[in-house]
């Protein structure tokens, strides 16, 4: 697994204090967003050539860690009107 935390950077000035890759403009939801529309590694680097497999798969692990950590509160009842 990619240790994401040599590779996914946070600066208050940049994309908003987003995640983002390497300290490069583009996000870790850039890259989730790319892969969520079913774009291929190497169409997205192809496309960003900044970019490598491994900051995709950093960007993957980033996820994978922050959607562990963090608690969703979901309700069987429907909201009310």
């Amino acid at each position: 697994m990619v240790d994401y935390r040599k590779i996914i950077t946070v600066e208050p000035g940049k994309r908003g204090g987003k995640p983002c890759i390497r300290g490069l403009r583009i996000t870790v939801g850039d890259v989730l967003g790319w892969l969520a529309a079913g774009m291929a590694h190497s169409k997205i680097i192809s496309d960003f050539p900044d970019l490598t497999e491994e900051d995709i798969l950093a960007a993957l692990a980033f996820a994978a860690d922050k959607e562990q950590h963090r608690m969703i509160a979901f309700s069987t009842h429907a909201a009310p009107l």
